[in-house]
């Protein structure tokens, strides 16, 4: 009888193991769709809209091609991307010819006319100027990724530094010797936006790449860019450890 009991005893010590519940068929399937979505809808979208554009180009430049120096009249099948290739070789040899004492005589003929038409010349300009100021490496346009309290105070938008505000409204605002800077807060997505001036002060600078900032806005905060913090908290670690130790030594 003894020997029962501790059999049941032995029996009732034994640890009760917890089932191990797999991932069934159907999760299994659902699991490798939602994988296969990831890998190719980044490709196919990227690849949708670069098609899509190498053809609008294609669409625009192919009927400009003379018969003679179109090459698709001599192969059998089309080829994509001629316009494209067609409006570079363009662009480069007007550089090059603007670029010469000939071409900036044209150029400056031209630029004269054109400041002559009323409504033209505005736009012309603007145009002139904002794609000097983009594309010159010593601009500070679109460098910063920002946040201000817009529209109101309590509620922060994400913006960019385009530059310094006009001296008219540094003149007419900055009367308590504040900086006032062009910020401009894009809509999510980025298909306009609003021009903000404002002090330097109540301008908050991020730790973000603009490239970040643009991913930010124009997924509408669905993709978060990474946190940069850590790598600069690792880069002050040593000094951290060393007064670390220093305390502990005082002590």
């Amino acid at each position: 009888m003894s020997g029962d009991q501790t059999d049941k005893a032995g029996q009732d010590l034994e640890p009760v193991r917890p089932r191990r519940e797999g991932i069934g068929l159907i999760g299994r399937l659902r699991a490798y769709f939602l994988a296969g979505i990831l890998v190719t809808a980044p490709i196919a979208i990227t690849a949708y809209i670069a098609w899509w554009v190498v053809s609008l180009i294609d669409g625009y430049i192919r009927p400009f091609i003379p018969s003679a120096y179109n090459p698709e009249n001599y192969l059998p099948f089309s080829i994509p991307g001629i316009g494209v290739l067609v409006v570079i070789v363009v662009v480069t040899l007007i550089g090059a010819f603007a670029a010469g004492y000939v071409g900036r005589l044209v150029l400056g003929v031209g630029e004269g006319v054109v400041g002559r038409m009323p409504v033209v010349r505005s736009v012309y300009g603007a145009v002139k100027q904002i794609f000097e100021t983009v594309l010159a490496k010593k601009s500070n346009a679109f460098r910063e990724v920002v946040v201000v309290q817009y529209p109101r105070p309590g509620v922060w938008s994400l913006g960019f530094i385009t530059g310094s505000a006009h001296p008219e409204v540094q003149a007419q605002l900055g009367g308590h010797g504040d900086e006032f800077v062009n910020v401009f807060i894009p809509c999510a997505p980025p298909t306009a936006g609003y021009l903000a001036m404002m002090p330097r002060r109540d301008v908050t600078v991020l730790n973000m790449t603009v490239e970040d900032g643009l991913k930010l806005v124009m997924s509408g905060g669905i993709v978060v860019p990474p946190d940069r913090r850590p790598a600069l908290v690792e880069e002050d670690q040593p000094e951290r450890k060393v007064l670390a130790a220093a305390s502990r030594s005082n002590r």
